[in-house]
């Protein structure tokens, strides 16, 4: 069974490190999923080039899906007043839609030892390695992929924000906030928060966190399948219903998240250890994968094959039919439970 590969996460500490010891770099790509990561880092880059009192002289943003190569060149040419450097931003850039990448680059390629160029990609936004500004930002500048971080940066992380609410954290309950919130920091930090006001003990639990921690669907879906491992096809039921009056999830990504968790438990079966199922699904976290394992045991290999026929079936139709979705995966669900049911 081929794996997949595994991205490291970016060792945030020693990027920074490494900006403040040596300075900043004249061009930079900055891009990845972890949107609060990138965000600080760029606060620290301002804090390096520009003074504040020199915030409207030294700082420019260019928020244009083409901007004009003449005005970047204008800008960068503009000489610093308040300190060594000068920042230029440009964010919102439409790379597969330049109208002048040529001239754009020729720009780039002739920055003033005094000027930082950042270009900045919206949260989720992979580069194109085939765009040829993009090749020639990567071999001319920096670049700087904002991973979210491993299982031991991110629980260090959170007991440092706890910590600052004068709360320690117990490891199973920082698993446990992971597990029901996710682990983008921008989205965790007002329920560490709202999980440090209502603690009452020295330090955080897991009770802490279930009590009063928003739920991702993805928990969701983890806590239905787990039901009907359990044969607690009720408890199955009403969580899909909980799914289905949440605003932001729709059916279809309700079903592609199910079909997706079945994949991965069916992958689980036959997985050697919790190591082996994070290669092979590409889990960043070891407790997910040692609870897909145990989960997976209250399954057939049969079922799981059936459970993920039984989503494909249900996809096609909804694309295909323009049947009552909401209808069809409650109708898939029973179906599946039916097939656990019986065996």
């Amino acid at each position: 069974m081929k794996k997949r590969k595994k991205e490291p996460a970016l060792n945030y500490s020693a990027e920074v490190r490494k900006l403040k010891e040596k300075g900043p770099a004249h061009l930079y790509l900055l891009w990845g999923e972890e949107d609060y990561l990138r965000d600080s880092y760029l606060q620290t880059l301002r804090q390096i080039c520009v003074p504040e009192e020199a915030e409207d002289f030294q700082h420019r943003v260019f928020r244009e899906a083409q901007p004009d190569p003449q005005e970047l060149a204008n800008a960068m040419d503009t000489l610093p007043f308040f300190s060594d450097r000068s920042l230029i931003e440009l964010w919102d850039l439409d790379f597969a839609k330049l109208g002048d990448a040529e001239r754009l680059t020729e720009v780039l390629s002739d920055i003033p030892d005094y000027c930082t160029v950042a270009f900045v990609l919206p949260q989720g936004e992979e580069p194109n390695g085939k765009n040829k500004l993009i090749r020639f930002l990567r071999t001319g500048g920096e670049e700087i992929r904002f991973t979210v971080q491993d299982q031991n940066m991110l629980i260090r992380w959170m007991t440092k924000r706890f910590a600052y609410y004068g709360k320690g954290l117990e490891i199973e309950a920082a698993q446990r906030l992971i597990y029901l919130s996710g682990d983008q920091m921008k989205a965790l930090i007002p329920e560490i928060e709202k999980i440090a006001a209502y603690a009452k003990g020295e330090k955080v639990t897991a009770a802490d966190v279930n009590a009063v921690a928003n739920r991702i669907p993805e928990s969701d879906i983890f806590e239905l399948t787990d039901a009907i491992a359990e044969r607690r096809f009720s408890t199955a039921a009403g969580t899909l219903a909980d799914l289905l009056e949440q605003r932001d999830s729709s059916v279809p990504a309700i079903l592609s998240m199910l079909s997706n968790q079945f994949r991965r438990l069916f992958l689980a079966k036959q997985a050697e250890n919790s190591s082996a199922l994070m290669e092979l699904c590409n889990i960043k976290y070891e407790f997910m994968a040692r609870r897909l394992i145990q989960a997976s045991r209250g399954f057939q290999p049969e079922q799981l094959r059936r459970a993920i026929e039984l989503c494909a079936e249900a996809d096609y139709r909804i694309k295909s039919e323009g049947t009552d979705e909401k209808l069809l995966l409650k109708e898939t669900l029973m179906r599946i439970a039916l097939e656990v049911s019986d065996a």
